[in-house]
């Protein structure tokens, strides 16, 4: 006797028995297959990305315990100079407080973005835009402070010359994607605010109507962002 049960609220009948252990089995073939495109090629490029970024801290391990030259201390490489006397890690510990912070805001934009809350949607996106820019331009403060006293990507003047290339490669590769993904949000928030996703506005990102699903993916990517700056500020900065 055929017997069908609901599972998760959802609208599909699952067989009962063994049929049923046999669809539990295919559930991530079900998963990918009702996945967008958009989507299932963000994952994928954020997989890639993580072998990248893992190549890289890995190099820098690497190049950090076999370098027989004493490696600067970060707590003194730095810190500020702020009332007569120096904070060790003060701009980076801001940094990464910007940074986790819009990842808050980007997953507020996320959720009113199915809300259909176009207003709200854009100007938390505008908001995350903002810190990500911030970010970079401490970033930017944070790189000329070190060139100005004589970091370089061949020799620095606290120890191990590998410090100057392993830093800038890292925190550089980073930035990169800090600002390529604030250029996407603004690109995308403008489009929210003007409503384009409602009207079936045709154009970049807004081939179909009711898209909405592209703040997520753009949630996706800002959130590897930030993720990636968590290993980076552990592996180099506190280590």
């Amino acid at each position: 006797m055929a017997q069908t049960i609901e599972t998760h609220g959802d609208a599909n009948l699952r067989p009962a028995g063994l049929r049923g252990v046999a669809a539990d089995f295919a559930s991530d073939q079900r998963a990918f297959k009702s996945a967008s495109w958009g989507k299932a090629m963000m994952w994928i490029f954020l997989l890639s990305d993580t072998f990248v970024f893992g190549c890289f801290l890995i190099a820098y391990m690497t190049a950090r315990m076999s370098t027989p030259v004493a490696w600067p201390n970060p707590s003194e490489v730095f810190a500020l100079h702020i009332g007569g006397q120096d904070i060790p890690l003060i701009l980076i510990a801001i940094m990464t407080f910007v940074l986790i912070s819009s990842s808050g805001t980007m997953a507020m934009a996320v959720n009113f973005g199915y809300r259909r809350e176009r207003h709200r949607t854009a100007a938390l996106m505008l908001l995350t835009a903002l810190l990500g820019a911030t970010f970079v331009s401490m970033q930017a403060f944070e790189w000329t402070k070190l060139i100005t006293e004589g970091v370089r990507p061949w020799e620095n003047p606290w120890g191990a010359a590998q410090f100057g290339s392993t830093f800038f490669m890292i925190t550089g590769f980073h930035g990169t994607h800090v600002t390529i993904g604030v250029i996407f949000l603004l690109i995308v928030a403008r489009k929210v605010w003007r409503g384009d996703f409602d009207v079936e506005r045709r154009g970049f990102f807004t081939s179909r109507k009711g898209r909405y699903e592209v703040v997520e993916i753009m949630g996706l990517y800002w959130h590897f962002v930030d993720l990636v700056w968590v290993f980076i500020f552990a592996f180099f900065y506190l280590w």
